[in-house]
């Protein structure tokens, strides 16, 4: 049942992540909106956490505002409930039916990926009906059991004890949903009674909210305002209920269902409740919450990455855009790096020299990351056209980390020992170097307009770059030689230098434009790329 509710969860978030995304996103209007975007998203996840960590993303980057990511955690909690009154029906005959559907569009469809995640939706469908049917079939025998009763007892004469026990079992499952179906599946084998159903999905609600508190708990104050009101609106709603518990019992005895079917119903219960309470109350809530916590700006990191979303990984588009923007970032610090290059040269400012050192080792942090993040993401299956990408950017943010290597390790070595040595280049040498680094810039501006467009004239245009600066290197080194002949004193106190610093701005050049032969490389190697990652 775990692994079914994950299979379709990641099925449409596979399939359908960057609409669901979207539909969040745009359906945050008014609190009524981002309740029914809440509701609907989390229907087709089967997972309240994974839509609250979602808006918790968007919070993050101020797309929507607080009030609504709480409007939107709501709706994600009543449709959860309306999840398991569907799946909780006697319709185990269709699980056979899904199934075969499921197998059969999954494996006529290999290199197809959205029609392959929609096979597995289907194979999750059919595998959560199954396991329910199985968890009934399991438990009929426990009610003759003289063992069972005394591991119940202590749940059934403590609450608190018995919300504790769902809570924790639901955290470590991972899943509210599972927990309630799990308990619904008990009673329905006769293995749990009422009073303490009902206590258990008071504590499988309770731990739902502490779920996304835990996955959340790095993420900063954004994160922590949405999943602490999510914890907190629950927790009202669990003691109210408790103060009411023998009248809710006696009212539910009533009702002609039998305990497993009235143990879903209370689930629907206690969140259409806290929606009715809470929804009004949505504005005085968020400015509290935003009131009591707020993110400390010294704590501002910035040798962290900001686009490398945990939460994106299982929509390998969202997590490859998110890794891209990452490398982009690295792109814009080794472009200032080398952009400062030149006047590290020409005013020999040890200030400055230090200050681009600095930099490589943020760009080494950042590069850390996206391989660790990247390595992540491999573990996912990828299509053909994202495994191209996840080649592209692990190629190209590899490639800007030599550059930033060359820089702090070759280039700056040189800007030191001329420095130290006081020396000067001639006014027509160091001209020739000032040329020849602004054309290595010049392409570095191409190298990131192709990391992002993929246009094909750029790549062609990068590549002529490359043996066009190769000629250039050639011609200001005979340059240089002539001076040298000529005897200009300038020009043999800096020979040297002269010719190792036009060589590491080559080095830089050759390492910029291999982002070109990634868009240039024949698509026949996709399939083999593909093989290679999965």
């Amino acid at each position: 049942m775990l692994w079914s509710t994950r299979i379709v969860g990641q099925g449409f978030t596979r399939a359908f992540g960057q609409n669901l995304r979207r539909i969040i996103a745009k359906g945050t209007g008014n609190r009524f909106s981002a309740f029914a975007s809440g509701a609907f998203v989390t229907a087709l996840l089967q997972s309240s956490t994974a839509t609250t960590l979602l808006t918790v993303t968007f919070a993050k980057k101020n797309i929507i505002a607080l009030g609504a990511a709480i409007a939107v955690v709501i709706g994600a909690d009543v449709s959860t409930t309306l999840v398991a009154q569907v799946v909780s029906l006697d319709i185990s005959w269709v699980s056979p039916l899904l199934l075969i559907i499921g197998i059969v569009i999954y494996l006529t469809n290999e290199r197809k990926g959205l029609r392959r995640h929609v096979g597995r939706i289907f194979i999750g469908l059919g595998l959560m009906l199954l396991s329910l049917a199985l968890i009934r079939e399991a438990s009929a025998p426990l009610k003759h059991s003289d063992l069972l009763p005394l591991i119940l007892e202590p749940l059934s004469a403590d609450p608190l004890f018995a919300i504790l026990v769902a809570a924790m079992l639901t955290l470590i499952i991972h899943s509210s949903l599972a927990s309630v179906l799990l308990f619904s599946s008990l009673a329905a084998g006769g293995l749990i009674h009422l009073p303490l159903g009902v206590l258990l999905v008071l504590g499988a609600n309770l731990g739902g909210a502490l779920i996304a508190l835990s996955t959340t708990f790095k993420d900063g104050a954004k994160a922590h305002q949405i999943t602490l009101a999510n914890l907190v609106m629950r927790f009202t709603i669990i003691i109210a209920t408790l103060l009411a518990f023998p009248h809710i019992i006696s009212y539910m005895q009533t009702l002609p269902f039998d305990t497993a079917r009235l143990i879903i119903h209370a689930h629907t219960a206690f969140n259409v409740v806290l929606a009715i309470v809470f929804l009004p109350l949505i504005t005085p809530m968020a400015g509290l919450f935003d009131r009591l916590l707020q993110d400390d700006p010294t704590k501002f990191d910035k040798n962290a990455p900001l686009f490398l979303e945990r939460h994106a990984l299982q929509t390998p588009p969202l997590a490859l855009a998110g890794a891209a923007r990452e490398t982009l970032r690295i792109a814009e610090l080794v472009e200032e790096m080398l952009q400062k290059t030149i006047k590290a040269f020409e005013t020999d400012d040890k200030d400055l020299i230090e200050d681009i050192r600095e930099s490589d080792n943020q760009i080494d942090q950042l590069y850390d990351a996206i391989k660790l993040y990247m390595t992540r993401l491999s573990q996912e299956s990828l299509d053909m056209k994202e495994a191209d990408r996840y080649i592209q950017i692990l190629t190209f943010s590899t490639n800007l980390e030599h550059i930033g290597d060359i820089i702090d390790k070759s280039l700056m070595d040189l800007a030191e020992k001329k420095r130290r040595r006081q020396e000067a280049f001639s006014k027509q040498g160091f001209e020739e170097i000032k040329s020849f680094h602004e054309r290595v810039v010049k392409n570095m501006h191409l190298a990131q307009a192709l990391f992002m467009s993929g246009d094909q004239s750029i790549a062609e245009q990068l590549v002529e770059e490359k043996t066009s600066i190769r000629r250039a290197a050639d011609d200001t080194s005979l340059q240089h030689f002539k001076r040298l002949q000529e005897g200009l004193s300038e020009s043999l106190a800096t020979s040297s230098l002269h010719l190792d610093i036009i060589r590491d701005y080559r080095r830089i050049n050759s390492y910029i434009t291999r982002v070109a032969y990634a868009t240039l490389r024949p698509e026949e190697k996709n399939a083999e790329k593909l093989d290679i990652l999965q």
